[in-house]
């Protein structure tokens, strides 16, 4: 049986192109969800020896109906998902205090509200009931800084989100996780994108036995 779309929001050079070439070469079908057409079709273009179908959609994380209409739009195109993984975030130096309100609001709505999006619109398309939600979390999430204060405070709230999504979904055959990555990646081996991408086709194919809110990456 032909394996189930892997959507994946957020999608750069890095990091996102891992996991969707990661995805592809297990045979997945991949959406790749991000604000940058241009970059989309370069990505598409270096996925195609996969043989997998990829395919780009514009989206801005930050806008709920436009993330909402691209889901919409993957699914419809490329069939229903086995999983999602939610890689969009804001990474920027900035205070506690001070700022402009409505730069916060937006980076809030990227590294917090499009993951909820996202798992809202996905749920239900999921292929038989069942896969997985996958959120890339960061260790300012666990270790707050004052020099990034709007990411540090955005990565600890999608933790405690993707903890209450785990329980909410706990016996339903989904599985929500966070991928907490405490260091920079690409900085050492471990933390190369390609070896991080493999952390997560391993959680989609993990026995649900062993699932858990959070997957740490130290």
């Amino acid at each position: 049986m032909p394996l189930g779309t892997a959507v994946i929001v957020g999608v750069g050079p890095g990091l996102g192109l891992a996991i969707a070439r990661t995805f592809a070469e297990a045979g997945h079908p991949v959406a790749m969800l991000a604000r940058d057409r241009a970059g989309l079709d370069a990505y598409a273009a270096r996925l195609a020896p996969t043989g997998q179908e990829v395919r780009g959609y514009v989206a801005d994380a930050a806008d709920p109906g436009g993330l909402r209409a691209a889901l919409h739009r993957a699914v419809t195109e490329l069939g229903a998902p086995d999983v999602l993984v939610y890689n969009a975030g804001v990474r920027r130096k900035d205070s506690p205090l001070g700022g402009d309100d409505q730069d916060w609001a937006d980076v809030a709505a990227v590294n917090v509200l499009g993951a909820r999006v996202a798992a809202d619109a996905v749920l239900p398309e999921l292929r038989d009931g069942r896969g997985s939600l996958l959120f890339t979390g960061g260790g300012y999430g666990l270790s707050p800084s004052a020099e990034h204060a709007s990411l540090s405070v955005g990565k600890a709230a999608l933790r405690a989100y993707v903890r209450v999504l785990h329980d909410h979904l706990a016996g339903t055959g989904v599985h929500a996780t966070t991928v907490t990555i405490t260091r920079d990646i690409g900085g050492e081996a471990r933390f190369d994108p390609a070896v991080l991408a493999r952390a997560y086709l391993e959680l989609h194919h993990q026995p649900e036995a062993e699932w858990q809110h959070e997957l740490m990456r130290y």
